[in-house]
């Protein structure tokens, strides 16, 4: 039993601590004993010693948008007056970057939205792909041809099929081309990108694993002479590109669309060009764009150089030459 004079002892010395510290140090009890212990004190002369923190900073986080117009300086300055936009996604991260704003003629990258667009519909009727067109599918992607194209584009009722689809995709910036002037179908870099992540995410896509693998096959079998495009960023590539030649300028639209592999790792690029004095230097220029636009993930140096591109593919449609 605790005597009497313990009691007064922890009473007094109990009235010391709420009353503040002492010289020593916080002053604490030990019921049980009846003792007081000094601690380290948690001031000095009035001011509070702060106390190491048990989390390290965190880093800062990058901004890719700044990395890329950095490693696209070197291409920018090579456009030669055409018109230049590129974007890049790492899935796995989910992080992304651009560079441009501005508005592109499809030419033929609009295959892969019309394809996805007929695989939507088909989901929605509950059904698969007939075999026609299946038919055209793979002629339209793997060898761009125009005619399976145009077939496909009636099957999803031209424009107005393919801008409610994209605008269950997520696409805001796209817009169809007139009658059958599917390669003129508007769009931007960043659409391209959203369209690209329905095509080969899972998450967040409008389209079945089914649907999904079946594109992306045959965006892997891209015909020689091509294949040219984001694959210069990395390789294997699933891919779709377009060319066209404007009637009214003589001046070519070069874009480039799909996914690529570094050292085992996937990103999606999309590179679009207009305005280029000629095939081979829009090609050139859109393998540069994608290069830099993958490099800002990689942190590898960019080549600028004339690129690897070798496909010297007809026009995207000999309808759309007089667009």
């Amino acid at each position: 039993m605790v005597s009497l004079r313990s009691r007064l002892l922890y009473a007094v010395l109990a009235c010391a601590v709420v009353g503040g510290g002492t010289a020593a140090g916080t002053v604490y009890l030990n019921e049980r004993a009846g003792t007081a212990v000094a601690v380290a004190p948690l001031t000095t002369e009035g001011e509070t010693v702060p106390r190491p923190s048990a989390e390290p900073s965190a880093e800062p986080a990058a901004d890719h948008d700044a990395l890329l117009s950095e490693a696209m300086a070197a291409v920018a300055a090579r456009k030669d007056g055409a018109d230049l936009s590129v974007a890049v996604l790492d899935p796995e991260t989910g992080e992304s970057a651009g560079y441009g704003d501005g508005a592109f003629a499809t030419a033929s990258i609009v295959k892969v939205d019309i394809l996805a667009a007929l695989l939507l519909r088909a989901q929605d009727e509950g059904r698969s792909l007939t075999a026609a067109e299946r038919t055209y599918a793979t002629a339209m992607i793997e060898n761009s041809d125009n005619a399976s194209a145009t077939a496909l584009w009636r099957t999803i009722g031209r424009a107005g099929g393919l801008d409610a689809a994209n605008a269950r995709f997520g696409l805001t910036a796209t817009e169809g081309g007139d009658g059958d002037l599917w390669g003129l179908t508007e769009t931007t870099a960043a659409d391209q990108l959203a369209l690209l992540r329905q095509v080969f995410e899972e998450d967040g896509s409008e389209l079945t694993v089914a649907s999904r693998t079946y594109l992306q096959g045959l965006m892997e079998h891209i015909a020689d002479g091509q294949d040219w495009g984001v694959s210069a960023a990395g390789s294997p590539a699933a891919l779709k590109n377009g060319w066209l030649p404007r009637s009214s300028t003589g001046l070519w639209v070069i874009n480039s669309i799909g996914r690529v592999t570094v050292d085992g790792h996937a990103y999606l690029v999309a590179a679009l060009s207009q305005g280029n004095a000629g095939q081979a230097d829009g090609i050139s220029l859109v393998e540069a764009a994608a290069k830099a636009a993958v490099s800002v993930f990689t942190g590898t140096g960019t080549d600028t150089g004339t690129g690897t591109g070798t496909g010297t593919g007809a026009s995207s449609s000999a309808a759309q030459k007089s667009s």
